[in-house]
């Protein structure tokens, strides 16, 4: 049977290429078949990866079967993957986010979670000496997941792990790590062909207050031209209730991450978020944004910070 592997729904750049890298090692280096899969349409800059390095956009889907192998990587949350996720038989977990809980195996299997940037990074780790034999589309996928998932080494996620794989990948390619970042970054910020709700749910996270409080998509768009989207922000803002009850959350909260000023702008609708501002990051709001200096990460400034 082939082994699916994929990554959380919305796929960035770390959830489109951490699968296509552990497939390849479980094909070439382990002797297993397998096949990487996307839950969903790859964001700008994971699509300008796939093209920059000759690599195939891998078949995506929306269910796996009942007994269906499977590889999760990038997340360990069921609520980022397919609603019959537990039905499929799970082999491997690889990951570098909190670990949540809900996922049910059919017996004992390998977890990796790693304190670490990058999926791709953990990646690294485990492939030990394979990581040698990749070859160089293969190598810049993984180039690719640690500098977004890094942002070029700007985010407090960071590790000296994540750096000295990145800077020997690089070399080994020839790859000018500030040039290429900066045509990664370019790609993601090209956003004008997507409506509202795409831009409101593509790097998003849902998030429920302790205690089974009110809950939040949490969604970050990192950009080196924030203006383009702040540009949008009414129409943003007036998508946001109907995207709430679509996807079953109280509010949809919207941070506009500035890579090269490395600061983040909140949009707040109305009173909850503006609370929420104060609560979470001792802002001062006086309109219909606020700046937070210095926040970059969902995973370790917004939602672990996140209050009411």
């Amino acid at each position: 049977m082939t082994t699916l592997v994929f990554g959380h729904q919305a796929p960035d750049t770390d959830s489109t290429g951490a699968p296509i890298v552990w497939a390849w090692y479980l094909n070439e280096v382990k002797g297993h078949t397998a096949e990487a899969v996307l839950l969903g349409e790859p964001n700008t800059e994971a699509a300008w990866m796939l093209d920059h390095w000759g690599l195939d956009k891998p078949r995506i889907i929306d269910g796996v079967e009942a007994g269906q192998q499977v590889v999760i990587v990038d997340t360990n949350n069921p609520a980022e993957l397919p609603a019959d996720i537990n039905a499929a038989d799970i082999l491997a977990v690889i990951d570098h986010h909190r670990l949540v809980g809900g996922l049910q195996t059919k017996g004992p299997i390998q977890v990796t979670i790693q304190p670490l940037a990058c999926t791709a990074t953990v990646m690294y780790d485990m492939m030990g000496d394979d990581a040698a034999k990749m070859p160089d589309p293969i190598k810049g996928a993984m180039l690719s997941c640690i500098l977004s998932d890094t942002l070029e080494f700007r985010s407090p996620t960071t590790t000296q792990e994540d750096k000295a794989i990145a800077y020997d990948l690089a070399e080994q390619l020839g790859v000018d790590i500030g040039d290429y970042s900066a045509q990664m970054f370019a790609a993601k910020s090209d956003v004008s062909e997507f409506s509202d709700a795409e831009l409101l749910r593509m790097d998003s996270k849902e998030f429920e207050m302790p205690g089974g409080g009110t809950k939040f998509r949490v969604s970050v768009l990192e950009t080196t031209a924030p203006k383009v989207v702040l540009d949008r922000k009414d129409s943003l803002m007036a998508s946001m209730p109907a995207v709430a009850a679509e996807d079953g959350v109280d509010q949809v909260l919207l941070f506009v991450v500035d890579i090269l000023n490395e600061e983040a702008t909140l949009l707040v609708p109305n009173d909850l978020v503006k609370g929420l501002a104060e609560a979470s990051f001792g802002a001062s709001v006086t309109g219909d944004t606020v700046v937070l200096p210095g926040v970059m990460s969902r995973k370790k400034q917004i939602i672990p910070n996140l209050k009411l």
